[in-house]
């Protein structure tokens, strides 16, 4: 079954939440846009990736790259521009076909699966967020579904979708969908 890829990520547990997108492939082309720091950085953050488990995997987000038209909402001006950039550690690495790393410290985790369906590439995307509050789960899971839709534009070739003022909305959806347990 072929995934709307402007579903909503679901809440799978507490602090856990799982978005599934459908790609165009080929697999070795996506895994190319999770690990090369320089296609990384045209859909989410540059930054080295070590391919392997107890690696460094960098963040080096500079929004007003993916967004130069765009004026940020205040509580991430400092993401737009001048940026951010943090670190984490990758806990499992099998290319082209799984990775795992620490998102912003130990305690958030986020697992990407990708699974060959014909010429399209599965992504299946789980952030977990042990003792994050669900408005820190609606920004991740928020930023996660508009990133996947800069990054299905570009292995696509269409035009970037708007950032900012989709995220915001998005965010809203969210922390909507999350407190009502969905």
């Amino acid at each position: 079954m072929k995934p709307n890829n402007q579903e909503h990520g679901k809440l799978i547990a507490p602090g856990e939440v799982r978005l599934v997108r459908l790609l165009p492939g080929p697999i070795e082309r996506v895994w190319d846009y999770l690990t090369d720091p320089a296609k990384r950085a045209r859909w989410i953050a540059g930054g080295l990736v070590e391919q392997r488990a107890g690696g460094r995997i960098e963040f080096k987000m500079h929004h007003k790259n993916l967004a130069p038209h765009e004026t940020p909402p205040e509580e991430f001006k400092h993401v737009h521009d001048p940026g951010v950039t943090f670190e984490g550690v990758v806990l499992r690495c099998e290319p082209p076909r799984l990775l795992v790393h620490t998102f912003g410290g130990p305690d958030s985790e986020v697992t990407i699966e990708l699974t060959p369906e014909g010429d399209h590439v599965r992504l299946v995307l789980t952030h977990r967020a042990k003792g994050e509050d669900l408005p820190d789960l609606s920004n991740f899971a928020s930023g996660w579904h508009i990133h996947t839709d800069h990054l299905i534009a570009l292995l696509s070739g269409a035009p970037q979708p708007p950032l900012w003022s989709v995220q915001q909305k998005l965010k809203a959806e969210y922390a909507r969908r999350f407190q009502s347990g969905g």
